[in-house]
């Protein structure tokens, strides 16, 4: 079952405590090219992506807390090459949340190869007792031709939630966030700067997607 807006309640407890009881809590943001910042590529505007606006929500809510919000998210990559570098690029960092973000370019790997990405990354952080926040993806053109890539994005998007469910972890559902906001085409340039990318707005919906599990104390 996907687990419910208590499921941070552990690391809440300590971002709520105060100097000297606090420490750092680190929050890692795994990823392609959405959560590491580009826009209009090759624009990068960090400061507008989704790490970074889910972290002033957290700290809006836990204004003594110390949170890092590191990400390493790499553009163009896929689950398969993230997994690849996991251990030695995000349990490096120590993460006490791990959000992981791939299904955008997962199409090009497929759902199988995907899937098995996805649960070697999870199942490393579960061994770490790291809390995981699986991410659907954002939306892309795609959807304006309704076509078959638009369709693989919606069954990447079901594996997402499927994992999420399996594995009792947090889900940052930015796919629906989309749905419930584009009701017209149109709608959607709203969202997207680029062809795949989200805009500022955009990255605001995947940003309070995240945001919803730091529930303030």
């Amino acid at each position: 079952m996907i687990q419910g807006l208590r499921y941070l309640d552990p690391i809440l407890n300590e971002m709520s405590a105060h100097w000297p009881n606090n420490r750092c809590v680190n929050i890692v943001c795994h990823g392609h090219s959405v959560p590491a910042g580009y826009f209009a590529t090759p624009f990068v505007n960090t400061f507008c992506a989704y790490p970074h606006l889910a972290h002033q929500m957290i700290k809006e809510r836990f204004p003594f807390a110390v949170t890092n919000v590191i990400v390493t998210a790499i553009g163009g990559e896929n689950a398969a090459s993230g997994e690849a570098r996991f251990e030695r690029d995000v349990l490096t960092h120590r993460p006490d949340v791990l959000t992981i973000d791939y299904s955008l370019n997962d199409r090009a790997i497929g759902l199988k190869a995907a899937c098995t990405a996805w649960e070697s990354m999870i199942e490393k952080a579960l061994d770490k007792n790291i809390k995981v926040i699986l991410c659907t993806p954002t939306w892309d053109n795609s959807y304006y031709a309704q076509n078959e890539n638009w369709r693989e994005l919606v069954r990447h998007a079901e594996q997402v939630r499927m994992l999420a469910d399996r594995y009792d972890l947090g889900l940052a559902d930015s796919f629906l966030a989309f749905e419930r906001h584009v009701s017209r085409p149109e709608d959607l340039a709203k969202y997207l700067s680029h062809v795949n990318h989200p805009t500022k707005a955009g990255h605001e919906l995947a940003a309070i997607e995240i945001a919803k599990y730091f529930i303030a104390r």
